[in-house]
């Protein structure tokens, strides 16, 4: 499905918050982890910037703290919760999508590879496309 609208993506967590903003075009513009303290500022910082239609975020245990959070800073944005289950776990095979394993690590199997990093900005671009399927 198309979106016409500038969307972030949001994966709340009580110590990291993974972020995503994709375009009107369907392309992933800014997808970074940031620290749980400064994400509402990130979040005000991206949708000045990318003027945000929409933000879009996980549906996960803190979720219903962040959205009043984003609701009460951000008030013409609408805010809308999608169910994050398993996007984990899907994450990390969007990782090797999008960063390739290099030299030996292509030899051993995808889903015994581990990430060298936290997923959670990745797992913020999966809630767009979980929002835009539906």
């Amino acid at each position: 499905m198309a979106s016409k609208q500038t969307i972030l993506g949001f994966d709340p967590g009580r110590d990291k918050c993974g972020v995503a903003v994709m375009d009107c075009n369907n392309q992933i513009v800014y997808h970074q982890i940031v620290d749980s303290q400064r994400a509402i500022a990130t979040i005000n910082r991206l949708s000045q910037a990318y003027k945000i239609d929409l933000v879009v975020m996980g549906n996960g245990t803190t979720s219903r703290d962040w959205q009043k959070l984003i609701e009460s800073d951000l008030v013409a944005v609408p805010v809308v919760a999608v169910d994050e289950k398993n996007s984990t776990l899907e994450a990390r095979d969007r990782y090797w999508v999008m960063y390739p394993p290099k030299r030996l690590q292509r030899m051993i199997p995808q889903g015994l590879r581990i990430p060298p990093r936290p997923l959670d900005d990745i797992v913020a671009i999966l809630l767009i496309e979980r929002y835009l399927a539906d």
